[in-house]
């Protein structure tokens, strides 16, 4: 398999994976805070942060690379995220995590794009 059928890949398991807890996250927040919508909330995070290990190339720069790693993170606070919902009395915490996930991802993604036209 070549890098860019891997990039692809990787890109295509982050989409779904983000599809499944935006799903999951809006049926818990706004229609019913029902206890199964953890579990595609949780395979979602998952599939983001395996997509996003896989996902990272050798090449690049080294900002390309950080930024990369920042991803990483982002997947990463997405776990934490669902598992604040498998603990007791987590409350509202995994929307915090959530978000800081979702911050990062922005900021790298719009920062890999900028990397990669500039040169």
């Amino acid at each position: 398999m070549t890098q860019q059928q891997r990039t692809q890949w990787s890109n295509t398991i982050v989409v779904v994976g983000l599809l499944l807890m935006v799903m999951a996250a809006v049926l818990n927040l706004f229609i019913a805070h029902q206890g199964w919508l953890r579990w595609p909330f949780a395979g979602g995070a998952l599939l983001v942060l395996v997509a996003r290990i896989l996902g990272v190339t050798g090449s690049g720069t080294l900002r390309v690379k950080r930024l990369h790693r920042i991803l990483i993170s982002s997947g990463i606070l997405y776990c934490a995220s669902a598992a604040m919902l498998f603990i007791p009395g987590g409350g509202n915490n995994w929307i915090a995590f959530l978000l800081a996930g979702v911050v990062m991802q922005i900021y790298a993604s719009w920062m890999i794009e900028r990397e990669s036209t500039k040169n």
